[in-house]
Formats: structure tokens, sequence, C-alpha cells
């Protein structure tokens, strides 16, 4: 116990403090006295020194004097102990790591590595760095340095935490980045056969912590109202889980994008990748939408949707719609209130008919009865619209040019992103990851296995419920929204 203390209160002092005197330990070597002498063995070296006479094993006198179980660094070295070149050693910090540079005298001829483990991690630098004996290490890490003839040698540990590190080479000037991070515990808590609430490390490269309930069965279904706002956790009582859903005006509520309900269309598409399903079997893709207006005479045509356009084309989204040269029927009670020359701002509460200045798809006056029908082909029971998405069938997909954002803004801030995932094997995610970028976002959970992903709406209205208990950070008050999407048990 006595040697370990003071290993660890000399790794903290000044390399010029007793000119570079060490404990034996820290080269892996033993110490003991031995007919007058102090012997020092180790590593296929025995080293020998007869106090008041001087070094007997080797016998030269230039090299430095040890002191009982101190040994002079310069001396080893001088001896040719160390098998490895010499590195300088930089600290610092960057986001979440503790990190240590080595400036090298020759490029780093190995491969990056990474690792995770639980509360220890054992690391060699193939380098002599003994600049690391006073590394500012962070609260909470005990760590043990060992100057070796292979390199340099730390034992960490850090009791009730996760140990994560990578090792990386940079080129000009030649370094080596080792970065360290002492992460909260892993969680996993049982909600229903089949159902589980984790909060899990995914790493791309950096650790992001992501609150997730995962199901192998269940029934999800999309919940909520048209221009009705509530928390999650209001619009499906008895819910294991609620994820927030999809995108809304927030000055009406109206929903943006596909929602589906028991297959009645809710809210139509907006052009961009939507979440569909039957069962426990999901899908994920640009919508497949028919839309049809009924005339006054039942009159039938099929219209183009929103982004979606057409020759005709009908508008649910609150904001201008229609373009020069064209002329918007505004529906609302499936009666026409006017026809206006576009572009118009569409009121809340009210659909819109687009179509060339003068040529109707049919004739038409303000008061006529006009009726808009969609539906999904093939046809799903349930479908909620998100996006951009994140992930396709194990690949990175986050391009959200190929959908309909027309403000990158948002997608490019960091900040809480939720998301709907599964695995290949079947594992279904609903989960809230805390502030990031939907890219890096997208990278983390193919590191985790993800399969396909899609992210919902995000920023201030990410949040995940878990029986009744928001279990996603969230600062301020919780932001109520549209829709969601509720996990019941099996």
């Amino acid at each position: 116990m006595r040697r370990l203390l003071l290993l660890s209160f000399l790794a903290f002092l000044p390399l010029g403090l007793g000119q570079n005197l060490l404990p034996a330990g820290v080269f892996g070597l033993t110490f003991r006295e031995e007919g007058g002498a102090w012997v020092y063995e180790g590593a296929g070296v025995r080293l020998a020194y007869v106090p008041g006479v001087g070094w007997a094993e080797p016998a030269d006198p230039s090299l430095p004097p040890p002191s009982g179980e101190l040994l002079p660094l310069q001396a080893l070295k001088a001896l040719g102990y160390f098998q490895v070149p010499e590195a300088g050693t930089r600290f610092g910090s960057q986001g979440r790591a503790f990190r240590v540079v080595l400036d090298l005298p020759t490029p780093y001829p190995g491969p990056p590595q990474e690792a995770q483990g639980q509360e220890r991690l054992t690391l060699l630098l193939p380098y002599l760095a003994p600049e690391v004996l006073q590394a500012p290490w962070p609260q909470g890490l005990r760590a043990g340095v060992r100057l070796l003839p292979q390199g340099t040698e730390l034992r960490l540990e850090a009791p009730g935490r996760l140990l994560r590190h990578r090792l990386f080479p940079l080129q000009d000037p030649p370094r080596l980045v080792l970065d360290l991070y002492l992460l909260a515990p892993e969680v996993e808590e049982a909600l229903a056969p089949g159902v589980h609430y984790k909060e899990v490390w995914a790493f791309a490269p950096d650790p992001l912590r992501l609150y997730l309930v995962e199901a192998t069965e269940g029934r999800l279904l999309p919940v909520g109202k048209p221009g009705v706002r509530d928390l999650p956790k209001n619009l499906a009582p008895g819910a294991l889980a609620v994820l927030n859903g999809g995108y809304f005006d927030p000055k009406t509520g109206t929903p943006i994008g596909l929602w589906v309900q028991d297959g009645v269309t809710v809210a139509y598409p907006f052009g961009r990748v939507a979440l569909m399903w039957e069962g426990f079997r999901f899908f994920l893709d640009f919508p497949r939408f028919e839309a049809v207006v009924r005339g006054p005479q039942g009159e039938r045509v099929r219209v183009g949707v929103n982004a979606s356009r057409a020759r005709f084309t009908a508008h649910t989204v609150p904001g201008p719609v229609g373009r020069e040269g064209e002329e918007v029927a505004l529906v609302r009670g499936d009666r026409v209130e006017a026809i206006l020359p576009a572009p118009q701002d569409l009121p809340p509460g009210a659909w819109a008919l687009s179509f060339p200045q003068g040529s109707p798809p049919f004739p038409l006056r303000p008061g006529d009865p006009l009726s808009l029908y969609g539906r999904l082909d093939p046809p799903f029971a349930y479908a909620l619209e998100g996006g951009p998405l994140l992930v396709r069938e194990g690949q990175y997909a986050f391009d959200p040019m190929r959908e309909n954002f027309k403000d990158l803004r948002p997608l490019q801030a960091v900040a809480p992103q939720a998301a709907v995932a599964w695995t290949r094997e079947g594992r279904l995610w609903l989960l809230v990851s805390e502030p990031t970028t939907p890219g890096v976002l997208a990278r983390a959970l193919l590191s985790l296995g993800a399969w396909n992903a899609l992210r919902m709406d995000g920023g201030g209205s990410a949040q995940l419920w878990v029986q009744g208990r928001l279990r996603s950070p969230y600062q301020g008050s919780p932001r109520p929204v549209v829709s969601a999407l509720a996990l019941y048990a099996p």
C-alpha cells in the first residue's frame, strides 16, 4: 500500500524534482537490499548500486546515482533500457474527451484503435513519454503510469463509469492522439415482455448518449389530433412509451406531412420520407400517394399534393400556395370559398386547389362543393411522415436536399434529435439523442447496428416519455406537439 501511495503521489510531481528520481516500479523493476547494495531487477535487466561506492552493475561512474527505491530516469536512458523512441507530451480537452498528444520523431506506424471498458482500461503507448507522469487527469479518473522498455503503460480506473478511448495518428507534423472519455453508465430497464428502456452510448466517433425504447413486439400507433397540441404523454394515456411525431405549423397546429390513422388519411404528403407500417412490419420511403378531387357534378380528377406538383395541385399546409400564372380555389368545409389569382396564403382550416389561370379541371364557382380524397399505394394502415432519412438498409442516407426542406439551418443546428429506427433483426427503437446534428445521429445509429432510421421532428419537440415520465433530456418546459408515436404493450 505504501508503494502504491508513493507512486500515485509522484505521478503528479514535476519531473525536475529529485533529478528525475522515480520509484523502481515506475520502470517495471523491483527493488531490494542485498549484501549492502541496492539491487534493481526486471525485464532482463539487473542493476546494483553500493551506497558510498557507486554503481557496481554496471560499473559506470558517469551514471547519476539512485536513492534507495528511487531510480534516475537518465541512468536508464543511458543504459539503453528503453527500446522505443521518446516523444514529447501535451494535454488538453476536446469536448467530453481528455486529450493526450504525443509529438513524435517519426510518423506513427500503427492503425487507429478504439475500445470501451467497464471502469478499467490498460493502454500501452509505444513511446517513452515521461511527461505523462505529470498529466492533469480529470476528476474521477485514477491513473497509474509505468515507463517500460516497450513503451508508456497507462492503467486507468474510473469507478462507476465507462471508460472509452480513441488512439489515432496525425501527420505534418507527426503526432499520436489519445482521447479518453469518462462516461456515465448505460441503463436498461424492462417495461414489458419484449420491451426495454435503455440509455446507451453510440460513437460517431465521439460519444453520443441515446435515450431509447427497444421493442421486439408491441403495438405502435400514431396519436394526436390536427390543430390540437399537447404533451406526448397526454396524447396516449396508458402507452408504455410515446415519442414525438412529425412536423406541424407552429401557428395553427396543422400537421405537415402524411398521417394515416387506421387507413384514413389525416394529413397529406409534403414531399418527405414517411414511416409506414402494418402490425410490427415497418417501411421507410417517399409515399406513393394518389390524391383525387371530386367536383360539383361528381367529376373526379387526379391531382398532385403539396410539393408533388401537377397541372392541378391540392395544397393542405398553411403558407403561400400556387404560382404566377395560376389561380387558386380556396376551400373550407368542402365548399369553394373564393377563386383568386396565385400565389395566395392558405388560411388555417382551409385547403386549396391550384390550376392554370382560366383552366380549372371542371367548371368551378364560389359556393360549389369540392372534396379532396387520398390513399396510399400500396395501402398501409398507419403512416407518419418525418424526415430527413438517416439510414437506409445499413447505409448512411442523410441527404435533406432530396427531401422538401427549403431551410436547412434547423438541420445544421446542434439540438436534441428524435428518430425511429430498427435493426435488421427487427428490434424497433423509439429514441431521442442528446444535442447533436442529424448527420452525426445517423452515423451514431449505424455504429449501433441500425438498418433503417428516420428523423422525426427535433429540437424543442424531441421528447421520449416512458410510462408517463419524460426520460430524454430537456431544458425548460416540454413542448406540446400535434402528433406522436405511441407504443403499447403486446
